[in-house]
């Protein structure tokens, strides 16, 4: 399940992921790739969302649909670092559902840059968040 990937984390979907069409709404498979890399960056890097000195914002994002998800299944989403530069990261993300947890559901990458959280302006990423990062690449 989720070869390839160094860092997993199973998330649950919800009743209100799935849309009109009965499978979960394409918005939501962002909230995933947001959902995995926000926990492992504050577990593993020790993000502090509310008070830190730096924050990650996200740049660019794509995600590439190649099956559906549904409510109630648990999703595993599986992560690993592309590239790691100074001041911005490239996250690989794939989705797997519990029927096929070989064949991801969906595969996609999010770059986050890392900012001062008062100026907004880029800065680099901070070592502890670096050290946890480089383990995924």
């Amino acid at each position: 399940m989720a070869a390839g990937y160094p860092y997993t984390q199973a998330i649950p979907t919800r009743w209100h992921d799935n849309d009109v069409y009965g499978h979960v709404n394409n918005v939501d498979y962002y909230a995933f790739f947001d959902t995995v890399i926000n926990t492992y960056l504050i577990r593993e890097g020790g993000l502090d969302i509310a008070a830190g000195p730096a924050i990650g914002v996200c740049a660019e994002s794509h995600c590439a649909y190649r099956a559906a998800l549904t409510f109630p299944e648990t999703v595993t989403a599986g992560l690993r670092v592309a590239e790691l530069r100074t001041r911005a990261v490239r996250y690989e993300i794939g989705l797997f559902a519990e029927a096929t947890p070989d064949v991801p559901a969906a595969e996609g990458w999010f770059v986050h840059v890392f900012v001062d959280r008062a100026t907004r302006t880029p800065v680099p990423i901070p070592a502890p968040i670096r050290a946890a990062l480089a383990r995924l690449a």
